[in-house]
């Protein structure tokens, strides 16, 4: 059964949006300067020899996988998040590099340069995509088709390298077209997008905080038997706002496709601008790296005394002839002044060695740095243990990964309480070093119906055991459709030990024990969406005379289901 299809938004567009996408982007970087190392072997003496994808099995591989693949790699049958081990197995001789964020963002400003021309605002979403608006670009070109045929051409000649334009209504729907490099029709979008799986929606994040806040979310909207942005975009507005706020009206928005704004770099505040009169001007790319580390490690002592931390960096400069340079950086991570100073300098060197193709005319005379973006640092994720200082964290960061180089990815996890009604659901193991939601970014602090006080219990059984809960004259005890319990509990027994460790044969799990106190009960109906109807089960809290408390739910009949310590 198909989902029902969102409707189209009523009038024309208010905007149309272009998205410019080079797959394989960490390998096409390597590619690029590995082309430079040759041209210019003089200018590049003492630098590790680089291999050229072009002709040689090349794999940039991250923590989880393979990134982005060669095509000889690919012929191989190396395909991306493919893990290492699986890798070498199909291409013994294939060279593996690891990512290199700097390396890509220097080599994409030949790309937003190329774009210049055509497109009079290009946008680096990041290194591998960029965005601009296409009304005013295609109406001068002739239309949307040759827009796009004039990008891929301009791009291909001036960078060498083969990209994929995608154009439509909303932004997402841009992004996504550039993924199979076609012009969605005008008010179409949401057709287009519906038969997308919902982590889709990630694409048209472009800050690590608005990422994070959610992937939270949409592993509670997967809970919810949602799979594709259809199924997202199918649920009134109005219900999903009022249930998961802001963050949720966004991805409905964007699943829509009625999300027509670009996302603005907000203003920066002045305290989080720096400025640095370059006297005497700077034409050496030498002399630039010295300016970038004082006006960056200016930026980053602001940072810290703000308690913030940065999504972008705005690199602008203004040389003598009056000319003017800027271009965005996105930050992975909380920027240390090193960061900060790596950053501005790649990009000043990318300026003045003329790597965009279009060196500055003249010296540069003024620079100035602005955070955009900016988020408390309290919202960064705590270490795998607590430890104070900064020092503490990385050591334990450090041994982290080492024992997942030995177990494989996905062999260290840690322990995540996330959304839900019911504890089963709420307990999840999460692997090392994927980012984990802030404090109520996944909804966990917002009023799920029918789900359990504070606090949770300690232990959540793999498998529930079967209960049995009766009253004073041996009757079951039920929960009735209002939700009530009938009649009064007064005896309970379980079938087994609820787990290992805990007593077993003998210890008198399996006898009657007498009901003490208990609370509830929590109904939790849920699947109404579903076309076979929804589901019901309740929970209820119980203490003995014998043993901890202990969770029971009914869903058919009584189970034991936690342990409370």
């Amino acid at each position: 059964m198909n989902p029902p299809q969102p409707p189209s938004p009523s009038g024309p567009p208010a905007s149309r949006f272009v998205a410019i996408w080079v797959p394989d982007w960490p390998v096409v970087a390597l590619t690029m300067e590995a082309r430079q190392q040759h041209r210019h072997p003089r200018a590049h003496q003492g630098a590790p020899h680089l291999p050229d994808p072009a002709t040689e099995p090349v794999a940039v591989v991250g923590a989880r996988g393979v990134l982005a693949a060669s095509a000889p790699a690919r012929r191989a049958g190396i395909t991306t998040g493919m893990r290492l081990r699986t890798a070498r197995s199909l291409c013994p001789e294939l060279t593996v590099l690891p990512p290199q964020e700097e390396r890509q963002a220097r080599a994409f400003e030949i790309i937003m340069e190329a774009l210049t021309p055509l497109l009079a605002d290009p946008m680096v979403a990041r290194p591998g995509l960029a965005l601009s608006h296409v009304r005013g670009p295609a109406a001068w070109i002739g239309g949307e088709e040759p827009l796009a045929s004039a990008l891929v051409e301009t791009v291909t000649q001036e960078a060498d390298v083969e990209c994929q334009v995608g154009i439509a209504d909303s932004l997402l729907g841009a992004v996504l077209a550039a993924r199979e490099g076609v012009v969605v029709p005008p008010g179409r979008a949401p057709e287009f997008l519906s038969s997308w799986p919902l982590e889709a929606v990630l694409t048209a994040l472009f800050t690590r905080r608005s990422r994070r806040e959610a992937r939270g979310l949409l592993e509670v909207l997967s809970r919810l038997g949602l799979r594709s942005l259809g199924d997202l975009a199918a649920l009134p507005s109005r219900d999903v706002a009022a249930r998961f706020g802001p963050a949720g009206e966004l991805l409905h928005a964007l699943a829509s496709g009625t999300s027509w704004r670009v996302p603005r770099a907000r203003r920066p505040e002045r305290d989080l601008t720096v400025e640095m009169r370059l006297d005497p001007p700077v034409s050496r790319t030498d002399a630039a790296a010295f300016a970038a580390r004082a006006v960056a490690e200016d930026l980053a002592t602001r940072l810290a005394a703000h308690g913030l931390t940065v999504g972008r960096l705005l690199v602008e400069a203004r040389c003598e002839d009056g000319a003017r340079l800027a271009r965005s950086w996105m930050l992975q991570s909380a920027p240390t002044p090193a960061e900060l100073t790596d950053r501005v300098r790649w990009q000043l060197e990318g300026w003045l060695s003329g790597r965009s193709g279009h060196p500055p005319a003249a010296p540069l005379e003024h620079m100035r740095l602005s955070a955009l973006e900016p988020s408390p640092a309290g919202a960064a994720r705590a270490g795998l243990w607590p430890a104070p200082g900064e020092q503490g964290e990385r050591r334990a960061h450090r041994a982290a990964e080492r024992v997942e180089s030995l177990l494989g990815g996905g062999g260290v996890g840690r322990p995540l309480l996330v959304a839900g009604r019911d504890p089963r659901s709420r307990a999840r193991m999460i692997p090392w070093g994927e980012p984990v939601p802030t404090a109520g970014s996944d909804g966990a602090d917002a009023p799920w119906e029918g789900s359990l006080p504070v606090p949770s219990p300690s232990i959540v059984l793999t498998r529930p055991v079967p209960a049995v809960l009766v009253d004073a004259g041996g009757g079951e005890v039920v929960v009735d459709r209002q939700g009530q319990l009938s009649p009064v509990p007064a005896r309970l027994e379980v079938e087994r030990a609820p787990c290992e460790g805990w007593g077993g044969a003998g210890d008198g799990w399996e006898e009657s024990r007498r009901v003490v106190s208990w609370a509830g009960p929590w109904p939790v109906d849920e699947g109404w969406w579903r076309p076979e109807g929804a589901s019901r089960r309740a929970y209820l809290q119980v203490v003995a005379d014998l043993g901890p408390p202990l969770l029971l739910v009914r869903a058919g009949r009584w189970w034991l289901d936690a342990v409370y310590d």
